[in-house]
């Protein structure tokens, strides 16, 4: 079934360059020789079935009309060994940690702007830097990061970097659970032996790291909510998942007001007093008194609310300054800085095209460059510059040029590849992997995170708005050549 799969030039996930299965894929590899051709179109079909019986869907926005479609989904997992999911563990517990005192620091002392480590311009200038509304409030734990959901991506050597860092309102955490869950339909025999990672318990983590951030004011137990822009938002499947796993009710702006700078849910029962909100609403959109006066979907009073200290606001108000593209480039040194210590896992190397030396050098070299706008997400407006045609090459000269302060640029990196069953047929992907960070009085790491795969063949694009699925992600809880595998 692998007679026409090819290898190189790239890093394969289960296999290495003479097409042998690696150590912690063996297992997997060898009962997927069992199946017949029927057997693999059958669990194909019965992983796209679930995912529309569970309605899981995500909504694509074109020309301001959404459209709902159902996760595509692979069925072959990305299997993580137990050595490599420790460092990536590691990593990711010492960037949330370095960003986090970043995010401090410039909404109080602004040490690290003073020493010039980060150019001053880019915060101060950055859309997303709330210094009016929210500078100098000392919040629960000085923690602004109570979830993140950092992108790895890995070199043609294996070498894991992070691609993106995602500090204000992360999703797909729901999406990793009904992976795993579709995946437990697709392969009932192969979840007995207790070696993966389970992800059950992983969710009264995140509980508890929510509730770790009672405010001081409030004595009695924290009441949580979590407040979403309603059921046309693209990621509400996420919303109504993890508030109904957590136990927590999911409220909209208008089931919450503001008394005495004090929160209250209302409920058939009168007013109950909310503690802590984790927010899934952009801040431009959550209190239209402080932020965008035209907003339906906040709270008015709500920033004073937390400014007195009376109310939990996850993730953070104003964490887009620390996950800006442009600021991405200077995180590496935010380690350095704050921790005393080299990055475990760094950067993609990347061109700031508002130095003029980068902007020329960049300008030369578009057709070899992946371009993007520092503000963007979703792989939208980004020029993957080997695959893109001449027109759209000289379009994002004259938009760099235009506002160069606005692009980044990155090397073309040769993503790794993994087998994908699509059309009745494997060949290689290209993927990256979304790690979850949760951070309360403790930070843990979900155990492999949300794996995204560009089903499109040959493309470098991973988000489902772009034509990207899923896959599910194991990780060993020992070492591979034990070859057992269990959710």
């Amino acid at each position: 079934m692998f007679d026409s799969y090819q290898v190189k030039p790239f890093f394969d996930e289960m296999f290495d360059d003479h097409k042998v299965p690696k150590p912690h894929y063996r297992k997997f590899y060898d009962i997927l020789q069992r199946f017949s051709e029927e057997e693999l179109k059958e669990k194909h079909d019965t992983a796209q079935l679930a995912f529309l019986r569970q309605g899981i869907t995500f909504t694509v926005y074109n020309n301001n009309v959404g459209t709902e479609r159902t996760m595509p989904f692979d069925f072959v997992p990305i299997i993580i060994s137990r050595d490599e999911w420790q460092t990536i563990e590691k990593g990711m517990i010492q960037r949330t940690e370095a960003l986090n005192r970043f995010l401090d620091d410039v909404y109080h002392e602004q040490k690290i702007l003073e020493e010039g480590i980060v150019p001053r311009h880019l915060v101060e200038e950055n859309p997303y830097y709330y210094a009016k509304q929210v500078k100098g409030i000392d919040i629960p734990l000085q923690n602004h990061i109570f979830l993140a959901g950092i992108d790895l991506i890995r070199d043609e050597f294996g070498k894991y970097h992070v691609l993106e860092d995602n500090l204000r309102n992360p999703s797909g955490m729901s999406y990793v659970y009904q992976n795993r869950y579709v995946m437990r339909q697709v392969y009932p025999d192969f979840f007995a032996n207790h070696s993966v990672h389970a992800l059950e318990h992983q969710l009264s983590y995140l509980h508890q790291a929510m509730l770790d951030h009672m405010p001081n004011t409030s004595n009695e137990k924290p009441f949580a909510v979590l407040l979403t822009p309603g059921m046309y938002n693209s990621a509400y499947y996420d919303h109504v998942f993890l508030a109904q796993q957590m136990g927590i009710d999911l409220v909209e702006g208008r089931d919450l007001i503001v008394k005495g700078n004090i929160v209250y849910m209302k409920s058939i029962r009168g007013l109950q007093r909310v503690d802590i909100i984790y927010r899934r609403i952009d801040d431009d959109f959550l209190d239209p008194h402080a932020f965008r006066e035209d907003s339906a979907l906040g709270v008015p009073g709500l920033l004073e609310a937390y400014r007195h200290g009376n109310v939990a606001i996850l993730n953070g108000i104003g964490n887009g300054v620390a996950d800006d593209k442009a600021i991405y480039a200077y995180v590496p040194d935010m380690i350095r800085y704050y921790l005393g210590e080299e990055p475990i896992i760094d950067n993609v190397k990347t061109y700031l095209l508002s130095n003029q030396e980068d902007r020329e050098w960049v300008l030369d070299h578009l057709e070899e460059l992946v371009v993007k706008n520092v503000g963007a997400s979703g792989g939208y407006d980004m020029l993957v510059g080997p695959h893109a045609s001449k027109e759209l090459i000289e379009k994002f000269r004259e938009k760099i040029i235009e506002s160069p302060h606005q692009y980044i640029a990155q090397p073309t990196i040769k993503l790794s590849r993994a087998p994908a069953y699509q059309g009745e047929k494997f060949y290689p992907c290209h993927v990256d992997l979304r790690v979850f960070v949760m951070r309360g009085k403790e930070t843990r790491v979900l155990p492999g995170g949300l794996s995204r795969v560009a089903l499109k063949q040959g493309s470098l694009v991973v988000n489902s708005s772009q034509g990207g699925g899923g896959k599910d992600t194991w990780v060993y809880k020992e070492k591979e050549d034990r070859g057992l595998l269990d959710a």
